[in-house]
């Protein structure tokens, strides 16, 4: 059983930055897709950065492309988030997760096709 943890929310101003990072008990480079999720009240979890641990081909949400990029450490079995600028419609609860088999050229984009989760980490951006 893989456990994922996230650290590095907090509550900022819009226009600011936070760097979010989600350390794995076990080596990531055994993984297939490693991603961040959100929730915000009310709302379903919706994929937000994907990242293939064999080629580090990544992807975006049309709603962070251009500001969130997610890089992957094999060696710290770490993955992270860095969010720049950030805007009151990011504010929620992020998820870091993990695929472990293959799934094809790109990474899901849904909930369903990962099999680890961590308990996430509160983004709060204020106008």
């Amino acid at each position: 059983q893989v456990q994922l943890e996230e650290s590095g929310g907090g509550s900022v101003q819009a226009g600011g930055s936070l760097r979010l990072s989600c350390g794995a008990s076990e080596t990531t480079s055994n993984s297939a897709c490693m991603a961040w999720f959100r929730q915000a009240p009310g709302k379903e979890r919706e994929g937000v950065a994907f990242i293939s641990t064999d080629d580090r081909r990544t992807q975006y949400a049309d709603s962070v492309k251009g500001r969130f990029i997610i890089s992957q450490d094999n060696a710290k079995n770490m993955v992270y988030l860095q969010m720049n600028p950030l805007k009151p419609g990011d504010t929620a609860m992020y998820y870091c997760t993990e695929r472990r088999s293959p799934f094809g050229t790109f990474c899901p984009r849904t909930v369903g096709f990962y099999n680890y989760w961590g308990q996430g980490t509160q983004v709060t951006v204020s106008s």
